[in-house]
C-alpha cells in the first residue's frame, strides 16, 4: 500500500469492510434495503473511497456500531463505483447528493438524514 493509499484511503476499502454493512450494489439491493424498512428502521451510509473526511467518518460511525448495545440494520453505498444509485437515492427521496451520507428510511421513507461530522447512531435509534 503507497503512502497516499494509507492516506486517503487507496482502493481497498470492501477488504476493510466490516461484517455488519449490508452492501448496495444494484437496484435490487435498493430495493430490498426499503422493503426492510417496513419492519424497522434501516440506514443507508454513502461514502466515498476517495475522501478522507469520508472515511474518518465512517471509521468513527463503524466505532459506534459496534459499541452499541442495540443492533441496527445499516447498508453501505460506495457512491464512486455506484454513481447511478447514489443519483436515484437522492432523487427518490428528495434528498440533494452529500458526501459522506446517512439516510435513515422507515417504512419506506425518509425520516432523518445528516452528511459529514453530524453523521452518528442516535440517528437512527
Amino acid at each position: 500500500m503507497s503512502f497516499f493509499d494509507k492516506i486517503f484511503g487507496g482502493n481497498n476499502q470492501a477488504s476493510d469492510q466490516k461484517s455488519f454493512w449490508k452492501n448496495i450494489k444494484s437496484e435490487e439491493d435498493l430495493e430490498k434495503a426499503i422493503e426492510s424498512s417496513y419492519q424497522h428502521r434501516i440506514a443507508i451510509f454513502k461514502h466515498s473511497t476517495s475522501c478522507f473526511i469520508s472515511k474518518t467518518v465512517l471509521k468513527n460511525f463503524e466505532k459506534e456500531i459496534e459499541n452499541a448495545d442495540q443492533e441496527v440494520e445499516v447498508y453501505y453505498l460506495d457512491l464512486l463505483a455506484h454513481r447511478p444509485l447514489s443519483n436515484k437515492i437522492a432523487e427518490d427521496f428528495g434528498i440533494r447528493h452529500e458526501s459522506p451520507q446517512l439516510i435513515v428510511i422507515e417504512n419506506g421513507k425518509p425520516v432523518n438524514s445528516a452528511s459529514h461530522q453530524d453523521i452518528s447512531l442516535s440517528q437512527i435509534v
